[in-house]
């Protein structure tokens, strides 16, 4: 069984159980972020994180192991997203990409914002002209260094 059948399975028994993102994160005690990103395949779950979401959904003993097994991140396709909200983040980084980039070299200098040791935080916003997605990221400056 490989990690994306895994994946699959998760959306599969996660759908099938009438389980949410958020539930599964509880389970475990952790963000249904971080969580959510486990079980699509991008972060690693200990044996009794595993052993949790496996007994929730019923999935295989294989399936519990590749949870567990360190994922190759970033397991998006290198062409252009075609899917219309994953495409959103990509607009945003092609219009917005510099922006933060300079506004951050600015405020800390020269380095980049971990992905690593990184927080965040997906909510909804009511607003009478439309709900709003309000996304918070927090992730450590991490300084180029001279040697």
């Amino acid at each position: 069984m490989t990690r994306n059948e895994v994946t699959e399975l998760v959306i599969t028994q996660k759908l099938r159980k009438q389980l949410t993102w958020p539930q599964l994160a509880e389970s475990i005690g952790l963000s249904k972020e971080w969580t959510t990103a486990a079980l699509l395949g991008q972060m690693t779950l200990n044996a009794e994180q595993a052993a949790t979401i496996g007994g929730m959904l019923e999935l295989p003993a294989e399936a519990i192991e590749q949870l567990q097994v360190v994922p190759y991140k970033g397991s998006l396709p290198t062409a252009i997203p075609t899917d219309p909200l994953i495409y959103r983040f990509y607009e945003l980084v092609n219009v917005y990409g510099t922006t933060f980039k300079e506004l951050i070299h600015e405020e800390f200098g020269d380095g980049i914002m971990s992905a690593i040791d990184f927080n965040m935080d997906l909510k909804r916003e009511a607003d009478p002209n439309g709900d709003r997605v309000n996304i918070t990221m927090s992730g450590k400056f991490l300084p180029y260094k001279s040697y």
